[in-house]
C-alpha cells in the first residue's frame, strides 16, 4: 500500500530461481542499463523533516542520504529479456562496507508511485534504513516505475528475480562510489513486499548469487496464504472492507489471467460496464485513485457468478497459481534468523495469513504495537514494521 494513491490509502497484497527457463538465458542480469540518477541529497537535518512528512519516525537518522534511481536488465515472468527500475539510497558518509538491507514495497497499481519515482512515503523505508548507516535497495518489481509493460501483481518468481537482479545493480554502483558492501543481506518487505521478501530470502539462501548471502529476514503482515486465509476472508462479509476487497480482486485476476490464462473474456468474470474496463484499469499507467472511482462498491456489483465460482472453487490455472504463491512458507525453512511483524486485527491481511506461515516455520509471530496510519491498522504496520526491523537488524553482529 502507498499513501500516493487512493489505492494504497485503501487497498494492500514460488519459484526457484535457477528454473529451466531462467537458466536458459544469456542476459547479464543485474547490471545496469542507464547510468544511475541521482534523484536527491539531503543531509541528516533534511532526512528527519522528509521522513517526519510522511509519517516514519525520524528518531533513528544518524546520517545524510543520496537517492539514486537504478535502471538494470532482468528477466519477465517468461524469462525473457526486459528491464526493471529500483531506489537506492546510500549514507552519505560512514563506514566504505556497508550492510545491504532490501524492502520490498507493498501493493501499487500506478508506476509513478514506485519508489525509484522519487515520492516520498514509497521510499521512506529505505531512507529509514540508509539515515542509520545501511545501504537500502527498494525495487520497484516489473512494470512499475521505469518498466516496461504491465505489474504482473502477485507474481512471487518475477519479484523474487527483480528483487535480486536489483541486489546485483546496486553492488555495480556501490563499487564504483569505492564502496564493497557486505556479502550478508538483510532483507524485509511490507504486504505484497513481505511475500517478495521471503522469495529472494530463499533464493539468497540457496546460493543463488557467489556475492551474496542471507543474514536475516523480516516480513511484515504479508499475504502467505492467498488460498486458505485471504481470499476466503474476502469473500467472507465484514472480515475486509468492500472497497479493498474489490481492488484486490480485480488487480489479481487481471493480472494472473496475463500470466495463467484464468477466463478467455473479462466478460465472463467482470459484470458491465467493468467488464470493459478492468485491463485499463491495471495497465500502471492509470492513477489508483481513478481506478478506484471506475470500480464498484462491492463484489457483487462486480463479479459474475462465473466470477465468483472462479474464487470459491478455482480452476486448475487459478489454483496452480495460488499454490505457488502459498509454497512460500513450506517445503524449506530459513537457516538465518527470521521474524515475520504483524498487528492484530489487520484489516487487509488477515492475521490467518501470518499464523498459517509462523506455523509451518515453527516460529512465534512478533506482535507489533498498535498504530494507525490513514485510519489503517495494516498501513500501520509498514511504519511500525520498519522501525522493528531496524532495531533488530541493528542488534545483529
Amino acid at each position: 500500500m502507498r499513501r500516493t494513491t487512493a489505492l494504497t490509502a485503501t487497498v494492500c497484497a514460488a519459484l526457484s530461481f535457477a528454473t529451466p527457463v531462467l537458466a536458459h538465458t544469456t542476459l547479464a542480469r543485474g547490471t545496469l542499463a542507464a547510468r544511475p540518477v541521482t534523484i536527491t541529497s539531503l543531509d541528516p537535518a533534511g532526512v528527519r523533516k522528509a521522513l517526519d512528512k510522511a509519517g516514519f519516525p525520524s528518531g533513528s537518522v544518524r546520517y545524510g542520504t543520496t537517492l539514486y534511481k537504478l535502471r538494470y536488465h532482468t528477466v519477465d515472468p517468461h524469462g525473457r529479456p526486459t528491464t526493471a527500475s529500483g531506489l537506492l539510497v546510500l549514507p552519505i558518509g560512514g563506514t566504505r562496507h556497508p550492510r545491504l538491507v532490501s524492502f520490498a514495497h507493498g501493493t501499487l497499481s500506478y508506476r509513478r508511485d514506485a519508489p525509484s519515482q522519487g515520492n516520498k512515503y514509497p521510499g521512506a523505508p529505505a531512507v529509514t534504513f540508509a539515515a542509520s548507516g545501511y545501504a537500502a535497495v527498494a525495487p520497484d518489481y516489473l512494470g512499475l516505475g521505469e518498466g516496461p509493460g504491465g505489474h504482473p501483481y502477485m507474481d512471487l518468481p518475477s519479484e523474487t528475480t527483480a528483487s535480486l537482479d536489483m541486489l546485483r545493480a546496486a553492488r555495480h554502483v556501490l563499487l564504483a562510489h569505492g564502496r564493497s558492501p557486505s556479502r550478508d543481506v538483510l532483507v524485509t518487505g511490507f504486504s505484497q513486499g513481505a511475500l517478495a521478501a521471503l522469495g529472494l530470502a530463499r533464493e539468497l539462501q540457496y546460493g543463488a548469487d557467489p556475492h551474496f548471502g542471507l543474514r536475516a529476514v523480516a516480513p511484515v503482515s504479508g499475504p502467505y496464504a492467498i488460498r486458505e486465509a485471504e481470499v476466503p476472508a474476502m469473500l467472507a462479509e465484514k472480515q475486509i472492507p468492500p472497497k479493498q476487497v474489490v481492488a484486490y480482486t480485480s488487480y489479481l485476476l487481471v493480472a494472473w489471467n496475463r500470466l495463467h490464462h484464468l477466463y478467455r473474456s473479462p466478460a465472463d468474470i467482470f459484470r458491465a460496464p467493468y467488464a470493459t474496463r478492468v485491463d485499463r484499469l491495471f495497465d500502471g499507467d492509470t492513477p489508483g485513485n481513478q481506478m478506484l472511482a471506475a470500480l464498484p462498491d462491492d463484489l457483487e456489483h462486480l463479479l459474475t457468478p462465473q466470477g465468483f465460482a472462479l474464487l470459491r472453487h478455482p480452476n486448475h490455472p487459478l489454483a496452480k497459481a495460488m499454490a505457488g504463491s502459498d509454497a512460500i512458507c513450506s517445503g524449506w525453512r530459513p537457516k538465518a534468523p527470521i521474524r515475520l511483524f504483524y498487528a492484530n486485527n489487520d484489516e487487509q491481511v488477515v492475521n490467518a495469513n501470518t499464523d498459517r506461515c509462523t506455523t509451518a516455520f515453527n516460529l512465534r509471530p512478533v506482535l507489533l504495537p498498535p498504530h494507525l496510519f490513514q485510519g489503517s491498522i495494516h498501513l500501520g504496520t509498514e511504519v511500525t514494521g520498519t522501525t522493528a526491523a531496524l532495531s533488530w537488524f541493528s542488534s545483529l553482529t
